[in-house]
Parts: structure tokens; C-alpha cells; sequence
């Protein structure tokens, strides 16, 4: 007996080391650090919420800060209480990211960015059969083609930028673009696809030195939380209720961290870190360790992800069944 659990301890740490070496020679891209100290960070929808936090941040680590957002008084605010706590005057650009030409005048007056941060976005909660279309469209105009025009708009400079260090291209997705969640239809459609998005664009620019992160933040509590909250249905309250909330600088410092180590996927808290091992898929990845640990998880992840389904169809057949349909 002693001399079989020998064996196979031997041939188990054997596998493991052997899958490490292969890993470690196969992960691509390869690790990479992105240095934000005085370089040019520009970050969408910083007037308020994840990108004020992230503005702060980065000023305080000695970055040159653009903010955009539509609000020019609440932009003028943000840049005041930037200067009151970090003692660093940032840019300001009034401009709806919906509009190309808009995004596009604002990027080329904010000169070549070294790190660009999509972090705009609007959140609606509801389903999809008494959602207005408008809201729908408005979704995914702002949260997923607006990503588009900011990039697009930037990709230009960000090619020819002046130190050609690493760049950095972050997008603030969801956790509910890693899951469908019932009365997110549409805010889910809008988040997931920027999953698409950033494995294909990570593919194109990766010859040019510019890395792309995609940050799942939970439930943040920003100034329209409480409003989102309002809107929600019972049911999709209910659903959700086992993901926590965190604060906006918390999510900021994960992003912020997340995207100067290079990271591809940034979770932002423990349910986050499981929800990207569940869903690494085809997706890059520049660290052994982490791909290793993927690829262990992967079986038993998949076990736990099924027991979740159970669980929020049990929910749903609960709550239809005792009459609270709409």
C-alpha cells in the first residue's frame, strides 16, 4: 500500500511539473509590465463612480490624467476634487461617446495616450419583452459601440506614441458579461460582447506593444446604483443576491492593478476570480500559474457552475410558481 501512494504521488507531481514546463513555454502573450508614471492615461466616464476613483489613482501614481464624460459641470467637479487630493491638474473632454466625431476631436486635442481606459457605461435592469427598445439600443450604443469609437479613435496615437513602452487598452466590462442573469438581456448582450472584442483587438495590436485588459467589477456602489436598484425585478434581486457589492476605489485599485501587470482578465473579487476561471475558455492568458491553475479547475468548475444553474432555475420555478408573474 505504501508503495502504490508513493507511485502515485510520483507520478501526480510528475504530471504537474510536466504540465508547468508545457505551459510555461506555450502562454501567449508573453508577461508584461505597463509603467503608467508620467505617461498619458485617458479614462471615459471619469466624471463620477469607477473612473473618478481610477482618475485619482493614477494621478497619485504620477500619471498625466485625461478624463471624458458628458457632464462638464460634473467634469469641472471631478477635476477639482482630482487637484484637492492628489495636488495633480487633469484634462477634461465633454463629449458623448456615442458620437464618433465627438470621441475622435477629444482624443486627437488629449494628444497620444499611453493607457486607455473604456470605462463609460449605463445600466438598466429589466426584461426584455417590456423593455423599451430605446433603452435597449441606448445599452448597447453606449456600453459597446461607444468602446469602438474610443478605440478606433485612439488606436492612431497609440501606435505612435513617443516612448513605445507598453500601452495599455482597459475595458470595464460586468460580471454579468461572464453570466446571463435573468433582466439583464440586454445589458448582458452589451457587456459580453466586449469579450469578443478584446480577444480579436488584443490579436491585432499586440505587434504594436499595446496590451488589452477586460475588468468584470461586481455590483459597484456608484452614485446610480441605487437607482439602477430601483429598476430591478424582484427575481433578478434575487438571483443576484449571492454576489456582494464593492466600493468604486476598490474596483478602481483591482483595474488599476490589473492593467499595469498586463492581466487580460482582471476579476475583481473572489466570486469574480472563480466566474474567470469558469469562463477562461479561448481566451489569452500570460501567466503559467494561472493556466495551470485553469486547467485543474477546469473539470470541477464546470461541476460547480451546473449546481449554480440548478440553483437559479430552482429560484425561478419557485418564484413563477407562487404567482408572481407580472
Amino acid at each position: 500500500m505504501a508503495d502504490f501512494s508513493i507511485a502515485f504521488f510520483s507520478l501526480l507531481l510528475f504530471f504537474s511539473l510536466s504540465l508547468l514546463v508545457f505551459l510555461a513555454f506555450i502562454v501567449r502573450p508573453r508577461p508584461v509590465k505597463v509603467p503608467i508614471k508620467n505617461r498619458h492615461v485617458f479614462i471615459t466616464g471619469g466624471s463620477s463612480g469607477i473612473g473618478l476613483a481610477l482618475a485619482q489613482q493614477a494621478a497619485s501614481e504620477g500619471a498625466k490624467v485625461s478624463i471624458l464624460a458628458r457632464n462638464i459641470g460634473r467634469l469641472e467637479d471631478a477635476k477639482e476634487s482630482i487637484r484637492l487630493s492628489t495636488g495633480r491638474d487633469v484634462a477634461i473632454f465633454s463629449a458623448d461617446v456615442r458620437d464618433y466625431e465627438a470621441v475622435k476631436k477629444a482624443v486627437e486635442e488629449a494628444g497620444p495616450i499611453d493607457v486607455l481606459v473604456c470605462n463609460q457605461g449605463v445600466f438598466v435592469p429589466q426584461e426584455l419583452e417590456t423593455q423599451d427598445i430605446e433603452e435597449i439600443k441606448f445599452m448597447i450604443d453606449v456600453n459597446l459601440t461607444g468602446t469602438f469609437h474610443l478605440i478606433k479613435a485612439a488606436l492612431p496615437g497609440m501606435k505612435n506614441r513617443a516612448d513605445r513602452g507598453p500601452g495599455s487598452i482597459a475595458i470595464m466590462s460586468s460580471q454579468a458579461g461572464q453570466v446571463g442573469i435573468y433582466g439583464y438581456t440586454a445589458y448582458s448582450a452589451s457587456k459580453f460582447g466586449l469579450k469578443g472584442l478584446a480577444e480579436a483587438l488584443q490579436q491585432e495590436v499586440i505587434g504594436e506593444n499595446i496590451h488589452v485588459s477586460l475588468i468584470f467589477p461586481p455590483d459597484t456602489e456608484t452614485p446610480g446604483f441605487a437607482e439602477e436598484n430601483k429598476r430591478r425585478p424582484q427575481l433578478t434581486s434575487i438571483l443576484a443576491a449571492s454576489s456582494g457589492s464593492m466600493k468604486a476605489d476598490e474596483v478602481a485599485k483591482k483595474a488599476l492593478n490589473g492593467l499595469k501587470s498586463g492581466n487580460f482578465i482582471v476579476p475583481c473579487n473572489f466570486e469574480g476570480f472563480f466566474l474567470s476561471l469558469a469562463t477562461s475558455g479561448l481566451s489569452p492568458q500570460r501567466s503559467f500559474l494561472m493556466a495551470f491553475i485553469e486547467v485543474i479547475a477546469a473539470g470541477i468548475l464546470r461541476v460547480v457552475g451546473l449546481c449554480f444553474q440548478w440553483n437559479w432555475y430552482g429560484s425561478i420555478d419557485k418564484f413563477l410558481g407562487k404567482g408572481n408573474r407580472e
